[in-house]
């Protein structure tokens, strides 16, 4: 099974995320920001981390630069309610975009896609 990291701080979207991708058979870890999230992944070993773009105290595009500098295999899914990220560079470091929604196929499209690829790079 694998285990996904949801990183975003907005609770609602952390709740709606982990109910359904549990449901789809994750084991799912959430963070409400970036703050100490290194350490978070270096602790529960995710297979993907799931981003949000922008949050309060953060940037997630350095905070995935900060994660390909030091788990540089790791699958990030982007998660973003603005497509004015692909104007930035550091977005290209990302193996996939979602816009958020309420639907969740196509995020959950995505982390298939993402964790398929890690598996066959192994």
């Amino acid at each position: 099974m694998a285990k996904i990291l949801i990183v975003d701080d907005e609770e609602h979207i952390r709740y709606l995320y982990s109910e359904e991708l549990s449901e789809a058979g994750y084991e799912v870890i959430t963070a409400e920001s970036g703050h100490m999230l290194l350490e978070k992944i270096e602790e529960e070993k995710p297979d993907l981390v799931v981003l949000d773009i922008k949050m309060v105290d953060y940037n997630g595009l350095d905070l995935l630069q900060d994660i390909r500098n030091k788990f540089y295999t790791m699958p990030v899914v982007l998660c973003t309610a603005y497509d004015t990220f692909k104007e930035d560079m550091k977005s290209i470091a990302a193996d996939f975009y979602v816009i958020k929604s309420f639907d969740l196929t196509e995020l959950k499209k995505k982390i298939a896609m993402a964790l398929e690829a890690t598996v066959n790079t192994e």
